[in-house]
Formats: structure tokens, sequence, C-alpha cells
């Protein structure tokens, strides 16, 4: 397995968006979607001090977590990444996006370079999912991803796994 940190945080990009590290001076346009252990930011400060213990997380080797951007303006639009269970080869994927901008394809597209980079980058064995019974997008996208739901949480979640064919890269 290759676990982060890496010597370059990794780029990843198709023609139209850029999975990217996330710099301080993009915290301002995304307090409304940071999110650390569950729990959302209320204002510019705590959404800094989120980002700094995701970065601590990744200097730890315990995640990687990408800002979405599109290509042309390189505005960060969601983000996403995997979160816990790096060391056990097993990688909880995580995502969420600036409301002005679903229903466009962009999850979807951030998603798959995300697996992708999880399956043979990484070398990840399995790739959970978590949402909330009630968001019908999540479980969309999870269903279009080919995540099967394995677990029906008390706390007003699913779990999914992501079924990959046979790694062929």
């Amino acid at each position: 397995m290759n676990l982060p940190p890496f010597n370059i945080f990794p780029t990843l990009s198709t023609e139209k968006i850029m999975l990217r590290e996330i710099l301080i001076s993009d915290i301002p346009d995304i307090v409304e979607i940071s999110f650390y252990n569950a729990k959302q930011a209320e204002n510019l400060e705590q959404a800094i001090e989120m980002h700094e213990r995701i970065n601590q997380d990744y200097r730890n080797g315990n995640s990687i977590h990408w800002g979405i951007s599109h290509r042309s303006t390189n505005k960060i639009m969601g983000t996403c990444g995997y979160y816990r269970g790096l060391e056990t080869g097993t990688g909880e994927l995580g995502c969420v996006l600036l409301p002005m901008f679903r229903g466009q394809g962009i999850m979807t597209n951030a998603m798959k370079l995300a697996i992708d980079f999880g399956l043979y980058k990484i070398e990840l064995n399995r790739i959970m999912a978590k949402t909330n019974k009630q968001n019908q997008s999540a479980i969309k996208l999870l269903d279009r991803l080919n995540f099967i739901k394995v677990d029906d949480l008390l706390n007003e979640e699913f779990k999914y796994e992501y079924k990959s064919q046979l790694k062929s890269k």
C-alpha cells in the first residue's frame, strides 16, 4: 500500500474538473461545506481549524482531502477524499459540493477520480461510504458509482461498499 503523505500532493483531473490541494485562501469559499468528524463549521475560524486538522491527518497518513475545482477557474466547488481506515486497507470516501454546483455531474466525475486513486495508487482493498438516509442525491450518486448498501446504521445512516470490477489497471 502507498499511504499518504506523498512527496508531492496528488492532483487528479478530467477535462472539466481537478482534484487539488485545498489552500488556506480557498477556505472562505467553502465554510458552508467544511466538516470534521461529521461536525459542520459555523464560521471561518472553525473552517480554518478543521482544515488544519484535516491536513494533520494527511501528514499522519490517515487521510487525503481534495478540493474539487473547475479547471478553467481553479475555484473550489466542493471537497472529497478518504477520511479514515487507510492503514487497514479500507478507505472511507466522503464528499460534499456547494449547492450551486449540484446536479451537474461534477461529483460523479470527482468520485470516479478518487475511487481510481484509492484502488490503484493507495492500493486499497475496500472503499466504504456513509450517507444519511434522507440524502437521496448521495444515495443515487453511490448507486451510479457501483456502491452497494451493506448496512443500515442506527444513527439514520446507510453504509455502502464499492463493488469494483477486477482490478485491470
